[in-house]
């Protein structure tokens, strides 16, 4: 059974799972400690304690594999004018793509009419965070210490010192060429530790998504089923076609091979609702079976977690025409081109902020004249809403990358057309010849054990 196979089966298993403890919580029947056992042993106890422990393997991987991907990448092509014309390249279909989404999302909404027919609550309320000026946010770019940024996580000072790096280590004579090579070596050895935690994925997945569903109801679904089918409906379309559209026109690769092989990345971006977590098991995916280069994956992958949110710009659209509905008020033209260029940027404006969905929400909101109280409306389901919405973004930061490779020649074709590369399953006799331990097994791994090298 493949991994791809067994992280599915465990994501259906814990939304079951979590489904039905839900359900057996609201039966009166239902004997006290049972539900204690429930309550308090499995949802808060094991299945916390293993979807907590996934959830911190996965980030304490992202930092050094960024760090180490971008210097290498960078160190790789050297050229300046050429590492200009990626950077140009990814950030304009990044903001191409979210432009594309909101403004799909604004149509399919106004056709739809989500809020029509809804009464506002006068008790809801939501205090939106503050964003911080785009000045500040450009000048937080550059890290005034570069250890401090990796052990807090800002990502794009961490781009920033990393690609700085990667260029310095190419302009270093043979002590440049001695630091890359240990950085290379590393590089392999943390995607040995990703091929590692993936092996181990499918029990994150499965308790991470029953706790979630054993805590989750779906009353609120149904009494937001117009505005949350919408939002799913959109970020679908724009996940399989729109993405599918970019991907054959603009560079003619066929998207049924990417689709085929983000399974996996989906469900970790399912389960975690976290593009930055899944940043890992992204960059595998698309170095290991879309044939990406490192020197394109190593920036547009971690940049694409940062700053593309066309899953979010997607919600943001729709809420914003639901939220103008329930409290009657008309957008104009010119008020939805507000919320299209506000959304698209807003998703780079507001990058390093914690709960970037809702604080960019607001902008759009108060861009166009609608209280940001409204946002209490939808909270309800921003939930689940936001699970599928991280996984559109993965398929983002894929697509970018597939495009952004191809116009630089820097796809491995063999890898691309080969269903299965990468593979990942676990077999129960181990390459040193004993039987008694299974073994990590990727596709060099395999090809490894068979030619002896």
């Amino acid at each position: 059974m493949t991994l791809t196979t067994r992280i599915l089966i465990a994501m259906v298993a814990g939304i079951v799972l979590g489904s039905i403890f839900n359900l057996l919580s609201t039966q009166e029947w239902m004997p006290a400690v049972a539900q204690g056992v429930i309550d308090k042993q499995l949802v808060g106890g094991l299945f916390d304690i293993v979807g907590r422990i996934f959830i911190a393997s996965l980030k304490m991987l992202v930092v050094p594999l960024v760090f180490v991907s971008l210097i290498c990448g960078a160190a790789s092509l050297g050229d300046n004018a050429r590492m200009g014309r990626i950077a140009a390249r990814t950030l304009g279909l990044y903001l191409l793509t979210t432009a594309i989404a909101v403004s799909i999302a604004l149509a399919v909404a106004i056709a739809i009419g989500p809020g029509l027919g809804i009464e506002m609550d006068a008790e809801a309320n939501f205090v939106a965070r503050e964003a911080p000026p785009l000045g500040d946010v450009l000048v937080n770019m550059v890290p005034s210490n570069p250890i401090l940024a990796m052990a807090e996580g800002k990502m794009l000072q961490v781009i920033v010192f990393a690609l700085l790096l990667g260029f310095a280590i190419t302009r270093s004579g043979e002590a440049g060429e001695r630091v890359v090579a240990f950085f290379r070596d590393f590089e392999v050895v943390i995607m040995k530790i990703v091929g590692m935690l993936m092996l181990l994925a499918p029990y994150g997945v499965f308790a991470l998504l029953a706790k979630l569903f054993s805590q989750l109801g779906f009353g609120a679904i149904v009494d937001l089923a117009k505005y949350f089918f919408t939002v799913i409906g959109v970020l679908l379309f724009h996940g399989l076609v729109v993405y599918s559209l970019l991907l054959k026109g603009m560079v003619g690769l066929p998207p049924s091979v990417l689709m085929y092989k983000m399974r996996s990345v989906w469900a970790f971006a399912f389960s975690t609702s976290s593009s930055a977590a899944t940043i890992p098991i992204t960059m595998r995916t698309v170095e290991k079976r879309l044939g990406v280069k490192s020197t394109v994956a190593g920036f547009t992958v971690p940049l694409g977690a940062t700053i593309n949110m066309d899953g979010t710009a997607i919600m943001q659209g729709v809420a914003t025409v639901f939220i103008a509905q329930v409290f009657g008020v008309d957008l104009s033209i010119g008020d939805l081109a507000a919320v299209v260029l506000t959304a698209t940027m807003a998703s780079v404006g507001t990058a390093a902020v914690p709960g970037v969905g809702l604080i960019t929400l607001a902008l759009v909101l108060e861009q166009v004249g609608l209280p940001v109280e409204g946002i209490a409306l939808i909270i309800g389901v921003d939930r689940l809403l936001d699970m599928v919405r991280t996984a559109v973004n993965v398929t983002g930061d894929a697509t970018v990358s597939l495009i952004v490779a191809e116009l630089e020649g820097q796809v491995d074709k063999t890898i691309f057309g080969d269903w299965h590369a990468d593979v990942m399953t676990v077999d129960t006799v181990d390459t040193d010849g004993d039987p008694d331990r299974p073994s990590f097994l990727d596709a060099e791994s395999e090809l490894d054990s068979t030619t002896g090298r």
